[in-house]
């Protein structure tokens, strides 16, 4: 993490960026905010056996994460056609994002592992585009899919209790 960067905490307004996706658009984080909770995930690197696990197990369940309101958002520093080889090897059908030069992962004080790898760490983001819980893990990858499922869940019934 470089000097003078502070980690995001839970209750905090997510930052906004805009990156390119694995099929060339660009993406910012404000085209969901008022639409959809975001499940953002930084990982350390395409086809490594834990970030292919992670994936895999996001890919496995997509459909319960969109039926919770949420969309999937996976980055790392990889370039867009390794993201797309990625993509398609794995048949993900969630948003991949190259952060190349490493900013947003700083902007979110994603922390490295033993100071060399890429830190591994999920962001839950509702619809107000506020931290409602962070999860960091480098070697639990599937972890994070049922940490993001539970907190998920667990906003759907703080809305129905608003709701009632």
């Amino acid at each position: 993490m470089a000097s003078g960067t502070s980690r995001l905490r839970v209750g905090d307004a997510a930052p906004d960026f805009t990156l390119t996706s694995q099929s060339g658009e660009k993406v910012s984080l404000k085209d969901f905010v008022g639409k959809k909770n975001i499940v953002l995930y930084f990982y350390p690197k395409d086809f490594t056996p834990g970030c292919t696990a992670e994936a895999c197990t996001f890919r496995d369940s997509y459909e319960t994460f969109k039926n919770e309101g949420a969309e999937v958002i996976g980055i790392s520093s990889d370039d867009k056609e390794s993201h797309s080889r990625f993509a398609s090897n794995y048949k993900l059908s969630f948003t991949l994002l190259s952060d190349d030069d490493g900013k947003v992962r700083e902007l979110y004080g994603v922390p490295r592992t033993l100071g060399l790898l890429p830190g591994r760490v999920t962001y839950i983001i509702d619809q107000k585009g506020v931290i409602r819980h962070i999860f960091s893990s480098q070697f639990k990858p599937k972890k994070h899919i049922e940490e993001a499922l539970r907190i998920l869940k667990d906003l759907g019934e703080e809305g129905l209790k608003k709701a009632v």
